[in-house]
């Protein structure tokens, strides 16, 4: 079973973490265990539980109201929400309740419903990727199992790669006037946040050039000596512990000196030491959208 801290709960209902502690007083609806060492810890069914009462109370129901609530009259009230944004939030966490229970069949089935409503394009972009914003926090704190981490990353990948393959070739055979080269350094798998990247850009008409994940530096130099791609780009979530930023930054740098490296992802956020001059950091989704729209 997984533990959830209370950080965790904050992250991903929004719910700030003093008043997930006051409702642990005055309702009955959280129940934490405690470590050794007396720091709260929750179960899956507590994560879920705060996921759907946030969402009730943030569209007008008191928590008084819901703590009084059954789980059957919960699930009956979160169907009502007509609001668009309400509704979007009930899909992001209902995805996150299928991770959480590892019931893939639903988690998939949820996702092909969200394509025919809405087509891949804004699947993509409203659904796929806003959960994985949501989760992103519990993969790079281990606070998820890899199992589900891999079970889940595996369906939407086949999601976004569908999703590339489908970009309309009117917009993608324009003829291109940059190219840029996506890759992973070595020790980062996690593959999602550059297949994203990847689609962005070819719905855009811009030349990909996809290496991939956990690709050694001396294979973005030889490629880049061959295709001499305008720009790098890379996404980094969560690597190896012996990965240092300013010493792949320099050996990057070095070799694709003509080349802009752009550099995305939560180890970044926190990165605050002095750059290489063809170096970019896009620390929020709104930057690197301003950036793909450069391009």
């Amino acid at each position: 079973m997984n533990a959830f801290t209370i950080k965790d709960l904050e992250n991903l209902s929004g719910v700030k973490a003093h008043t997930i502690r006051m409702w642990e007083q005055r309702y009955s609806f959280l129940k934490p265990q405690r470590t050794a060492t007396n720091i709260r810890y929750y179960s899956c069914e507590e994560l879920k539980s705060i996921l759907n009462i946030a969402l009730l109370n943030k569209y007008g129901f008191k928590i008084s109201h819901i703590d009084r609530m059954c789980q059957k009259e919960m699930r009956e009230k979160l169907i009502t929400l007509s609001h668009g944004e309400a509704r979007q939030e009930r899909i992001l966490n209902e995805l996150l309740h299928y991770m959480v229970d590892l019931d893939m069949h639903l988690f998939e089935k949820l996702l092909n419903e969200q394509v025919a409503v809405r087509g891949i394009d804004k699947t993509i972009t409203q659904v796929i990727f806003p959960f994985l914003e949501k989760v992103g926090i519990l993969w790079i704190t281990n606070n998820i199992n890899p199992a589900q981490e891999h079970l889940v990353g595996n369906i939407i990948r086949q999601k976004i790669v569908a999703g590339i393959e489908a970009c309309k070739p009117d917009v993608c055979a324009q003829s291109p006037q940059k190219t840029v080269l996506l890759f992973l350094p070595e020790g980062e798998h996690h593959e999602l946040g550059l297949l994203y990247t990847h689609y962005l850009l070819k719905n855009r008409g811009i030349s990909v050039l996809y290496l991939g994940a956990n690709v050694p530096a001396r294979d973005v130099e030889f490629v880049c000596d061959l295709k001499k791609p305008d720009y790098l780009y890379t996404h980094l979530t969560c690597i190896a512990d012996s990965f240092e930023m300013a010493k792949f930054l320099t050996v990057i740098s070095k070799a694709a000196p003509d080349s802009q490296l752009v550099i995305s992802g939560n180890l970044i956020q926190g990165y605050n030491r002095r750059i290489p001059a063809n170096v970019h950091l896009k620390k929020s989704l709104p930057q690197v959208l301003e950036f793909i729209n450069s391009v």
